[in-house]
């Protein structure tokens, strides 16, 4: 009586792993894109707005001060630029430098968050307003009361930072700003199919001919994968 072989289960081929993963490295640039943008502009806005409000004693009355977050602290809006300008560097480079780019990103998120929560319970700002308006460089401002912005500002800086630690890990799969029209590092295999002389014959006879002067030409281009700017 003869065994019969079991079939053993088949292992993830390269192919299989790099389109699992190709999938997660998809969906973490989306996430990435969505907070990093949304952290910067949350940080932009929210640094603008009020933080701290007080009064300060004028002769027999008083006078209402208050100070946004640029008064208090221009940090966070300077990392949110920053933070920003990152975000965009970051399909710019490859290799190393997406992975300092990335770290930038991080950086700058994290800073503009602390700096925003330190300046939570900040009153320099205010005490300067009233110094400046009692003309008393001793003067302080009185029933000082924050606002919730400069923690509006925080989960901004927050969100840069999360979109950092995406492009940390995630960062080295995802497409470079020109990897599309980039040329190939050598042409492919000669002598094979579609290789060699008649094969790169066969190709150019295959493609479409291109208008430059017709602008639906220069899009078919484009979803062909082509740079419609490269002179033939």
């Amino acid at each position: 009586m003869s065994a019969v072989p079991v079939p053993q289960p088949r292992t993830a081929g390269p192919a299989a792993t790099a389109r699992s993963g190709g999938g997660g490295g998809r969906r973490a640039l989306a996430a990435a894109l969505l907070l990093g943008a949304a952290g910067a502009a949350v940080a932009l806005i929210a640094s603008g707005q009020i933080w701290a409000e007080g009064t300060a004693a004028v002769g027999g009355g008083s006078v209402p001060l208050d100070a946004d977050g640029r008064d208090v602290t221009g940090v966070p809006a300077a990392l949110g630029i920053v933070g920003l300008a990152a975000l965009v560097a970051v399909f710019a480079v490859r290799g190393a430098g997406r992975l300092l780019v990335a770290a930038l990103l991080a950086l700058s998120g994290a800073g503009a968050a602390v700096a925003a929560f330190l300046g939570a319970s900040d009153s320099a700002a205010l005490d300067e307003k009233a110094a400046k308006t009692t003309g008393d460089s001793a003067a302080t401002v009185d029933a000082l009361t924050h606002t919730a912005w400069p923690y509006v500002t925080a989960a901004g800086g927050v969100l840069i930072l999360l979109a950092g630690a995406l492009a940390l890990l995630y960062g080295r799969r995802w497409p470079g700003m020109s990897g599309r029209y980039e040329r190939p590092g050598a042409p492919a295999g000669a002598g094979g199919p579609g290789g060699g002389p008649g094969g790169r014959g066969r190709a150019a006879r295959t493609a479409p001919a291109m208008d430059p002067d017709r602008p639906e030409d220069l899009w078919k281009a484009l979803d062909r994968g082509e740079d419609p700017t490269r002179e033939s």
